[in-house]
């Protein structure tokens, strides 16, 4: 399978293959083979040269979106694209000039909010902290514009999927 993604800014052509419990990956030029698992939705277990990686993917709420990835004490908002589904799609870059929601990828505790509503804010920047499984995750907006709500006070107990941030 042939995909295109987008991480900060970035863009990359990835190929998968998965044989007998293997994950062959190739990204660009790099090439990895893993020995991947699900032990639970939205849970991956990757495993490359004796050290286990745990990565926990939010869901989508609806196509297109994109997905929010917690990995190694960081989250990344990584876009996925199918290049054979894109032939006949305008939906590449909808959501440009559109709302941008922050969800929490799993449950915790909001420990921080780095700014108030109204204040203006580029991709990247910090705008809540959540600690779960006694890590802590800034949660960075994916776009330029202005924090429109953040729905959460600092302390409260937050689940997967819950939209903490709305940035306009």
């Amino acid at each position: 399978m042939k995909l295109n993604a987008e991480l900060n800014g970035e863009h990359y052509e990835i190929e998968l293959r998965s044989i007998e419990g293997k994950l062959f990956a190739k990204v660009d030029d790099r090439e990895y083979e893993l020995e991947s698992s699900q032990p639970e939705p939205n849970v991956y277990l990757f495993k490359n040269k004796g050290e286990i990686t745990q990565i926990f993917v939010s869901p989508q709420l609806k196509s297109g979106d994109p997905f929010v990835v917690n990995a190694v004490n960081e989250q990344f908002t990584i876009t996925i694209t199918d290049p054979k589904k894109l032939r006949s799609s305008s939906a590449a870059g909808a959501n440009a000039d559109g709302i941008a929601e922050i969800k929490t990828a799993m449950p915790g505790k909001l420990v921080r909010v780095l700014v108030d509503e109204g204040a203006e804010v580029s991709a990247g920047d910090g705008i809540l902290v959540v600690e779960a499984m006694k890590m802590q995750n800034e949660m960075k907006s994916p776009k330029d514009g202005v924090v429109k709500e953040i729905r959460f006070t600092e302390g409260a107990t937050v689940n997967a999927g819950d939209v903490l941030a709305i940035i306009e």
